[in-house]
Formats: C-alpha cells, structure tokens, sequence
C-alpha cells in the first residue's frame, strides 16, 4: 500500500507531466490543496479558475478569494448561470453533470487562451465511490482529476494540508446550495436565498459542518452531532428566524450532518 507521501510524490510526477493547467478552485479542501501543489510545481503555467453564481454563497466566494491572494495563486474569477439551463433548474438526479458541463466547458475555453494544456478538478479518490454525476461530465470533455489519479482520499488531502500550513485542512465540507433540493422540486432563486440565510444564521451560532435541506415548507436542519446542544439551547430562536425566512416549519435531523443526503432516496 503506497504511503500518503507515495501518493504526494505521484501527484507532483502527474502535474508536472501536464506542463501547463486551469485548476477548477473553489477554495474547498481538495480545490485549495490541488491549486497549492499545482502552483509549486508548475508555477505560472497554472491558473486557479473560481466559479461565481447564484448557487455559490458570497462568503464562500469572498474567502476563496482572499486564500487565493494568500498563496500567491495565479487567479481568474468567471460567472456561471446554472439556473438559466432548464435541465439544471429542473433538478433530476443528475443535475451536476448540467452545471459541470457548462463549468468545465468554460475552463477548457480559458485553458485554450492561455496555451495551457489541460483542465483539472478537485475530485479525490473517494468522490468515485459516491453519485457524482459531475464526474461524467469531467470524463467526457477530458478534464483530469490529478487526486483521484494519484490515490489521495480526503482524509490524506486534509493530513497533509495540515503539514503544509493550509488553513482549509479543517474546512467544513461544502457543496453548491442547489444540493439542498429534493430531486424534482424546481431550484429558483427565491429558494436558494431562503436555504443560504438560514445555513449563515445557524452559522453564526457557531455551528461548524452542517446543511438546511428545503423541503418545500419544511427545512430539515443536518448538523454534527456534537453540534446539536448549540441548536437546541437557541432552538426557540432558529424556529422565529427560519420562520422569518419562509418556512412554516423547523426541523432537525436525528441523524446529523452527512453528505449526500439528499441521494438516499436513489434506487429505492
């Protein structure tokens, strides 16, 4: 079994062999740890690209940003309009292969005008084993996945961030807004404001990893267990605040935070 230092060592061999890059950076774990390596090893002829839209959080833009300044990234911010695509705002199951299909092919674009040969994601060898209908899209237009390829998983990803200094190693997990949706019910604006200023209030509290799944006029409220004491000593305030916020009512989730719950409802 190769060693997490193996594994590092292969991912600088794979960026180097790529010459020149776009890295898809959205300032997450994997996104900041790829676009940090890739720097060091490419240098200028790597170029972290950051995705704006209505499905992205301000804060979560404003401190991909900042990070970025703070490495030293060579960085582009462009605009993406997922709603604008009927089959995205629609919200089948595989809605992410719409928004990636439309993100990377603007990547692929940019990596053009700039000479530079591939376009790469953030995606690790543990993404495969999940529903990761972005990953289709990547595959189909020859956008490379440098982690996946080298065997890092995110727990190597978050262990060597540490080592090397990245204030993203302990980051929250984070997905784009639109994964608050049941598959089916039609993505709007509207909703996406309601879920984003719930998820910032409950952020205020001090709550770490957690998701405000919409259920039309139900928010269920995913934290980690170790959380749910912060919840529930202001539950009184959460309800009048999310009520405030157009939801007649207020839940939380017995089960806690876990990722990809909206897909338990696949192949039943």
């Amino acid at each position: 079994m190769e060693t997490i230092q193996q594994k590092l060592s292969q991912l600088r061999e794979i960026l180097a062999g790529c010459g020149g890059a776009v890295i898809a950076y959205s300032g997450g774990v994997d996104s900041t740890f790829l676009a940090k390596v890739a720097r060091d090893v490419l240098e200028d002829r790597a170029l972290a690209v950051t995705a704006c839209s209505e499905t992205y959080p301000d804060h979560e833009v404003k401190e991909a940003l900042a990070l970025a300044e703070q490495l030293g990234l060579r960085h582009l911010t462009i605009w993406t309009e997922e709603l604008a695509n009927e089959e995205f705002a629609a919200n089948p199951p595989d809605r992410c292969y719409f928004c990636k299909t439309e993100l990377f092919g603007k990547l692929l674009d940019i990596a053009r005008e700039h000479g530079l040969s591939y376009v790469l994601d953030g995606a690790n060898y543990d993404d495969q084993f999940d529903h990761r209908p972005g990953m289709r899209a990547g595959g189909e237009l020859g956008v490379r996945s440098p982690l996946k390829e080298a065997g890092l998983t995110k727990e190597d990803i978050r262990q060597l961030s540490r080592e090397m200094g990245l204030p993203t190693w302990d980051k929250p997990s984070f997905a784009c807004l639109s994964s608050r949706f049941p598959y089916g019910e039609r993505i709007t604006q509207e909703k996406l404001t309601m879920v984003g200023r719930a998820e910032d209030y409950l952020r205020s509290l001090g709550v770490g990893q957690l998701r405000v799944r919409h259920h039309g006029d139900l928010a269920r409220i995913e934290v980690a267990a170790i959380d749910f004491p912060k919840v529930l000593a202001a539950a009184d305030q959460v309800a009048q605040k999310l009520k405030e916020l157009g939801y007649t009512y207020v839940t939380l989730d017995l089960q806690g935070y876990r990722t990809g719950s909206m897909n338990e409802v696949l192949g039943k």
